[in-house]
């Protein structure tokens, strides 16, 4: 009986002491704090290579009826690559080892920490990964002189959402994981979606049908927002992939706690 009320109390939402998994986290990365930064230099060498070094070529590309340089072009693109991989790489394979194989949440449960304190505290360990590879990235495309607008000022909190989306849908599909091999399908849709939602070619490249198919996965709706900030564009379907992105981070989260509780406390 006793048990059976322990493990009812460790299914509530929780958050309250979250920081207390966020403040381990930190405490473990602050003498490995070179990993952090492992996937942030893939989007910073395609805008290099691609951005500027194709670009030269390219010239220029259509944006709602503006020509723009193609660097401009891209920027955003990687900028929304770079959160996303921030979010991927931390709530995927991380997670999984801590859940599977150390433990760790566990060990966290036999104190007063309840399940939803271990999915906040980690998705927003996840979010600061993100934001750090996203301010990176800002640094170097406003060193570069490929900002367009002072909307750009949102930019990083339109990144921490798109991170937010990633992180949590990453860490929901992580507890369905049973062994390391299953994140090849992970990798079977984020690369993908990095090549073609519309991250190197306008949308307009691609068939009428085909746009439709890009235009709901959500890495398009982080590019498209981002773009549109960065350049100067706003419009209001901006709204529409705030929300987007929004709901799919929330949905992912009420996912991550359910399954926790079922990992954890069964």
């Amino acid at each position: 009986m006793i048990a059976t009320q322990t493990a009812v109390g460790k299914v509530g939402f929780g958050g309250r002491q979250s920081g207390r998994v966020y403040e381990r986290n930190l405490r473990v990365y602050r003498r490995t704090w070179q990993i952090i930064f492992s996937g942030f230099f893939e989007p910073v060498f395609y805008l290099l290579s691609i951005g500027l070094g194709i670009g030269a070529l390219v010239g220029t590309v259509v944006v709602d009826g503006v020509e723009v340089p193609y660097r401009e072009f891209v920027a955003p693109a990687l900028l929304a690559t770079s959160a996303m991989n921030g979010a991927v790489y931390e709530s995927t394979m991380n997670i999984f080892f801590k859940l599977r194989f150390a433990k760790i949440y566990d060990a966290m449960l036999a104190t007063p920490l309840q399940v939803g304190d271990v999915a906040i505290g980690e998705l927003a360990w996840c979010l600061t990964r993100c934001a750090l590879y996203a301010l990176g990235f800002l640094v170097v495309v406003t060193v570069l002189g490929l900002v367009a607008s002072w909307w750009a000022l949102l930019a990083l909190p339109a990144a921490v959402l798109i991170g937010f989306a990633f992180a949590a849908v990453g860490m929901a599909a992580t507890t369905y994981m049973k062994s390391w091999t299953d994140f090849d399908v992970i990798q079977m849709f984020v690369v993908p979606m990095f090549l073609f939602s519309a991250t190197f070619f306008p949308l307009s490249t691609y068939p009428d049908g085909l746009q439709w198919v890009v235009r709901c996965t959500p890495l398009y709706q982080g590019v498209d927002l981002l773009r549109s900030l960065l350049l100067g564009t706003v419009r209001v379907d901006a709204l529409v992939h705030v929300v987007y992105l929004a709901t799919m981070g929330v949905a992912g989260l009420l996912v991550v706690r359910r399954r926790l509780a079922l990992l954890l406390l069964a």
